[in-house]
Order: C-alpha cells, then sequence, then structure tokens
C-alpha cells in the first residue's frame, strides 16, 4: 500500500497517488455498476474502500476515512440484501421512499452530521470537521438507502458530491475533486434510471392487484 500512496503522477500541479487514481476509478465504477442494479455493485466497492482509506488517512481527513470503514461494513449487508431482492431479469428490485423513509433519511443526516462533527473537533481528526462529517453520514445515509432499493439514495449522492469537491479541492485532492464532478453526472443519470424502474414496477404491481394476480 505505500508503494500506491507514494508514487504516480502530477496533474495540474498536484500529485495524485496510485491509490488514489485507482480507488476513485474503482469508485466511480460502482456508480456506473449501480445504475444496472448488478450485484458486481458491491465487490467492487469493497476494493475501492481499501484503497480511499488510506489515501483520506494520510490527507488527515479522519471523516473520510472513518467512511471507508462504515462504506465497506454497509457494502457487506448491501451485497446480502442484493441477493435477496434479485429479479433473474432486471437486477434488483427498487422503489420509491415512503414519507416516513425520507423523513429518516433527512432526520439521520442531519443530527449524524452534528454528532459526528462535534466528535471529530474534539480529537482533532479533521481540519474541516463539518463538512467532513456531512460527507460520512451521508454516505452512510446513501449506501444504508441503496442496499434498501430506496430511488432516493440517489439525492443523497448529490449532497455529498456538493460537499465533496470543494473539500477535495481544498485538500489538495485535485483527482478525487474531478472525479465528484463525474459522479454527480452518473448519479443524475442514476436517478432517472431508478426512478422509471420504480414506476414501473409500482405501475406492474397495480394492473396484478386490478387483475387479481398476486
Amino acid at each position: 500500500m505505500d508503494f500506491l500512496l507514494h508514487h504516480g503522477f502530477t496533474m495540474l500541479g498536484q500529485q495524485v497517488s496510485l491509490a488514489e487514481l485507482t480507488g476513485q476509478v474503482a469508485a466511480l465504477a460502482v456508480v456506473f455498476l449501480a445504475q444496472r442494479r448488478t450485484l458486481w455493485t458491491w465487490p467492487v466497492q469493497v476494493a475501492a474502500t481499501v484503497l480511499l482509506f488510506s489515501v483520506y488517512l494520510s490527507a488527515h481527513l479522519g471523516g473520510l476515512a472513518a467512511r471507508q470503514v462504515a462504506i465497506l461494513l454497509i457494502s457487506l449487508y448491501g451485497w446480502w440484501a442484493w441477493t435477496r431482492r434479485r429479479d433473474p431479469v432486471y437486477g434488483v428490485v427498487v422503489r420509491k421512499g415512503s414519507a416516513r423513509e425520507r423523513l429518516a433519511m433527512l432526520s439521520a443526516f442531519v443530527a449524524g452530521t452534528t454528532a459526528m462533527a462535534l466528535v471529530l473537533d474534539a480529537l482533532d481528526a479533521s481540519w474541516a470537521p463539518w463538512p467532513d462529517a456531512a460527507i460520512f453520514v451521508g454516505t452512510l445515509v446513501a449506501f444504508a438507502a441503496q442496499g434498501a432499493g430506496l430511488v432516493e439514495f440517489w439525492l443523497v449522492w448529490l449532497i455529498v458530491d456538493g460537499i465533496g469537491v470543494p473539500l477535495q479541492i481544498a485538500s489538495g485532492l485535485w483527482f478525487s475533486a474531478a472525479i465528484y464532478l463525474v459522479f454527480a453526472a452518473l448519479v443524475v443519470r442514476g436517478w432517472w434510471s431508478w426512478n422509471r424502474s420504480a414506476e414501473q414496477s409500482g405501475a406492474q404491481g397495480s394492473i396484478q392487484l386490478s387483475t387479481g394476480v398476486l
């Protein structure tokens, strides 16, 4: 891992390590795979977390480093959950969250960000505790919703990307910031794809109920 951290290339005057390059490319692939609702989403995510953990730890971003550990654990849950909710033709079944689920996601994001920021500040584990914490908690909320097959997880990712780009730039991680911008474009496309699938599933369910087919 030391080799990957200390070797790389220069981009726009900034050093990009092989660990950052490989980890962010793998993370980018995760968004692409998630859009297609394939189980390969999760093992690729596991590989990305291992690499990015070392990158953020070396950049003194404790929240983003801890985020990778949490992502690893949630990825294992997501992998298990998707195997149980998999359609042999269309991939994992997705749906729109209820009003209660959306409120729970928002509450978890606000309360979790506040608590995590205070912890990071108290431990001096991050030079930017509030955005660092927001990205950490937003990621947990997004991956938990993704594991449950909720369309809204894409919208949470947009928030995370919006916070992450300026934080990565301020931290000197220009390549990661550029990747976050690509993430945002893929997230919008992913939301559109999942939203359409959820509407089709809902319409099919309504037809089955009206015809008495269960």
